[in-house]
């Protein structure tokens, strides 16, 4: 019993196509999933200001405003 996948096209080819697609899927999946990540991390930030706050409070200081802004604009521009 003779299997045939696709007439004109051998068996060489057929490989070469689904690893091609493979490679092809590979390299979209990367760029989509990263893009989605930074889009994630600028919509829920990994720190926010009550984060600050309470970490400021556990060393023993009461932060002002200013060292809350001045901490989150260092975050900001160090992303």
């Amino acid at each position: 019993m003779k299997l045939v996948v696709l007439d004109g096209i051998g068996t060489g080819a057929l490989i070469g196509i689904i690893i091609g697609c493979l490679i092809v899927g590979l390299i979209i999946g990367f760029f989509l999933s990263r893009w989605f990540f930074k889009r994630e991390l600028k919509k829920n930030p990994p720190i926010n200001e009550n984060m600050i706050r309470a970490m400021f409070m556990q060393m023993g200081r009461k932060p002002s405003e200013a060292q809350i802004r001045a901490v989150m604009n260092s975050m900001k521009r160090n992303q």
